[in-house]
C-alpha cells in the first residue's frame, strides 16, 4: 500500500459534493431507525426489513458504487491518471491502495451506520446488529472491488454499476432463486446468519459457498483491474 496514493485518493474521494451524497443514505438509515424504534410492529421483523433491505440491500451497494468508482474512474475520465501512471509504481499497488481506501470508506459509511441502526432498533440481543454489520462489511468490500473494476474497464462505470445494483442485486438476486447464489447481497446475508442467533436470520446461500464466492469476486476483480490498468498508456487509453 502506498501512503501517498492513499492520501491523494482519500482527498479526492471525500470532496465537498461527494461527501454529501455519501452521507445522505447512512443518515437516512439512522433517522428511520430512530423513528421506527417506537413502532408497535414486531421488532425482529422490523430489524430485518430496515437492516436487510435498506442497509444491506440499498446502502451498501450505493456506497460501494460511489467509492469504488470514485477512487479511480474520475481520474481515468479526466486524464489525471497519467500523472500516477508516470510514477514508478506497480499497477497492482495502485489498484490495491485505491481499493483499500474504497473499502475503508465503505465500512465507515455503511457497516458502522448499520451496526448503530441495529442497536437502536433491536439492541445487542440475538447478534442481529453485529450480524448485519458483518454482512455489510464483507458485502461492502466485494462491491468496492467490483465497482473499482468497472471504473477501470468502462467510462460509464456509474451507469453500469447502477444497472447491476438495481437489476441484478435488487430484482433478480432477490426474487429468482437460482440467481441468489451469485448475489453479493445474499453472500453478505449468509455471514449475517452465521453471526446472529440460530433461527433469527435466514439466508438462501450456504456459508462456505458465500465465503468462497466473496473471496473469488474480490480477488478476481482486483487482479483484473490491475491487469487492465497495466494496459493503459500515458494518454489514458489501452
Amino acid at each position: 500500500m502506498n501512503t501517498t496514493v492513499a492520501r491523494l485518493t482519500a482527498r479526492g474521494l471525500f470532496g465537498r459534493r461527494r461527501i454529501l451524497i455519501l452521507l445522505a443514505v447512512p443518515v437516512l438509515l439512522l433517522v428511520i431507525a430512530v423513528i421506527a424504534r417506537n413502532s408497535t410492529l414486531d421488532k425482529l421483523e422490523l430489524a430485518h426489513s430496515i437492516l436487510g433491505n435498506l442497509a444491506l440491500g440499498t446502502l451498501v451497494p450505493i456506497t460501494g458504487l460511489i467509492v469504488g468508482t470514485g477512487v479511480i474512474a474520475t481520474e481515468i475520465e479526466d486524464g489525471s491518471i497519467v500523472y500516477l501512471l508516470a510514477k514508478p509504481l506497480p499497477r497492482w499497488q495502485i489498484v490495491t491502495t485505491k481499493l483499500a481506501v474504497a473499502v475503508g470508506a465503505a465500512w465507515l459509511l455503511s457497516a458502522l451506520p448499520t451496526y448503530l441502526a441495529g442497536l437502536i432498533l433491536y439492541g445487542s440481543a440475538d447478534g442481529i446488529a453485529a450480524g448485519y454489520a458483518v454482512g455489510t462489511l464483507v458485502a461492502g468490500a466485494a462491491y468496492s472491488a467490483l465497482f473499482l473494476l468497472l471504473g477501470v474497464v468502462t467510462r460509464h462505470a456509474v451507469i453500469a454499476g447502477l444497472a447491476y445494483a438495481l437489476i441484478w442485486e435488487s430484482l433478480i438476486g432477490n426474487y429468482v432463486e437460482g440467481a441468489r447464489t451469485l448475489s453479493v447481497q445474499q453472500w453478505g446475508l449468509s455471514l449475517t446468519q452465521a453471526v446472529a442467533a440460530d433461527g433469527t436470520v435466514t439466508a438462501p446461500v450456504g456459508l462456505s459457498t458465500a465465503v468462497w464466492l466473496l473471496i473469488v469476486a474480490a480477488v478476481g476483480a482486483t487482479a483484473l483491474a490491475s491487469v487492465k490498468l497495466a494496459g493503459l498508456t500515458l494518454n489514458g487509453e489501452e
